[in-house]
């Protein structure tokens, strides 16, 4: 894929939200795997169109200076699987907390991870 138009066709990631600061309220978007393609404006609707332009001239540069364009993150790009280390005494509590409530560690990490 070496064009714009093809880049813009994926279905990237927008983040578009309300921003209420010192210099007023607006919105911020940006595209979450094109790092540094962002744009404002003063409304949501705005901020998006903006941010179609600036994308539209972020990989055209990218391209034009023969860096990799990245794409779009997907559900298909996860397993539903991670590791992590928790502290000995936290795995603890929660082997309790899950024996109690009889279900297993997992079912019951899930379960806290979803609040």
């Amino acid at each position: 894929m070496k064009v714009v138009e093809d880049y813009m066709k994926l279905p990237y990631n927008y983040i578009v939200q309300p921003i209420n600061d010192e210099s007023g309220a607006y919105y911020y978007a940006h595209v979450l795997e094109l790092d540094g393609c962002q744009s404002t404006g003063d409304t949501f609707e705005e901020a998006l169109e903006s941010l179609k332009d600036a994308m539209k001239g972020w990989i055209e540069t990218k391209l034009e200076n023969g860096f990799e364009i990245p794409l779009p993150i997907g559900l298909q790009d996860f397993s539903g699987r991670f590791l992590i280390r928790i502290p000995k005494s936290l795995h603890y509590k929660l082997s309790v907390e899950a024996k109690e409530e009889g279900v297993s560690l997992n079912q019951y990490a899930l379960y806290k991870l979803s609040k």
